[in-house]
């Protein structure tokens, strides 16, 4: 523990020293890893009128295998918990849904959204975070899309 600590204060100094964005990026994730907490975390955010979801789950043997699930429609993602997302998956946009019928009916893509903005609308609104988000030990599974989802087979079995 006394090395983490040790490397932890060394980047942390090496990210103010720099000022590098990617830098700092790289350091909130390494921070992350070291949460004890989150290297044995398996959590599934889904939606559960979602036929998708639905079928994804029942792929992995979400249940069987020990997996915390939370529909984001019954219980509401929380400023933490997207917070803790955003950390894994890089940025707020990487963990919203364009796809969204509630993205089309606001003209949202003919708008510039900011990072706040992608954030406000996830906590806002549930259909707006990308689903599912499977968070793996210290990985996170963003969407459906076929690749993402093999990595997600692969990485639970």
């Amino acid at each position: 523990m006394k090395l983490r600590k040790r490397i932890s204060a060394i980047c942390f100094l090496r990210c103010c020293w720099s000022g590098d964005q990617q830098c700092t990026k790289e350091f909130q994730q390494f921070l992350f890893s070291l949460d004890e907490t989150k290297t044995n975390m398996k959590k599934i955010y889904f939606l559960s009128t979602c036929d998708t979801c639905k079928l994804i789950l029942n792929d992995i043997d979400a249940k069987k295998k020990g997996f915390e699930l939370q529909d984001i429609k019954t219980e509401k993602i929380t400023a933490q918990q997207l917070e803790e997302m955003k950390k894994m998956a890089g940025s707020y946009e990487a963990l919203f849904s364009k796809r969204a019928i509630k993205y089309k009916e606001l003209g949202l893509k003919d708008k510039s959204l900011t990072e706040k903005d992608y954030r406000d609308f996830i906590l806002e609104e549930y259909t707006f975070l990308k689903r599912p988000v499977t968070i793996l030990n210290n990985k996170i599974f963003v969407g459906n899309e076929k690749k993402t989802i093999e990595e997600l087979k692969n990485a639970v079995k």
